[in-house]
């Protein structure tokens, strides 16, 4: 064999072999990103739902605590929307601990309701969605 065919091929091969190792790093570069896009999308749309829940379960908790009966449950109604939008995105924990928020909210309907002249006893009840936040705040990591 020709000296000159050696040299020549281990040009093109040594070419071919960077043209490969620069396509490959390339895919996997790309691919990475794309996976760290869906990821900081995903929590995003995570957060929005978790800050609708918190929202609405809040007014709801102060309208619970204002009413002695559930005298409009179409106010409720986004609440239970929003509850079915986080089974649909979140941990079964942070399910359990929605419904328990909820739970405690819709017992507060029927609860004596507070002279708020006076103030009123203020204890870890209140605290509805201190379970729910640290919930969020784990299916977040």
């Amino acid at each position: 064999m020709n000296p000159a065919y050696i040299s020549a091929i281990s040009a093109l091969s040594g070419s071919a072999i960077g043209a490969l190792a620069s396509l490959a790093t390339s895919w996997l570069t790309q691919r990475h990103q794309d996976e760290a896009r869906r990821e900081a999308q995903e929590n995003t749309r995570r957060e929005r739902i978790f800050v609708e829940f918190i929202d609405l379960a809040s007014k709801a908790f102060m309208d619970a605590l204002l009413q002695t009966s559930i005298q409009d449950p179409s106010k409720l109604i986004p609440l239970y929307a929003t509850m079915g939008k986080l089974r649909l995105f979140t941990s079964e924990r942070t399910i359990k601990a929605a419904e328990a928020a909820m739970n405690k909210i819709i017992a507060t309907y029927y609860m004596p309701k507070f002279d708020l002249k006076s103030r009123p006893p203020i204890d870890q009840n209140f605290d509805i969605l201190r379970d729910f936040a640290e919930s969020c705040r784990a299916d977040l990591r």
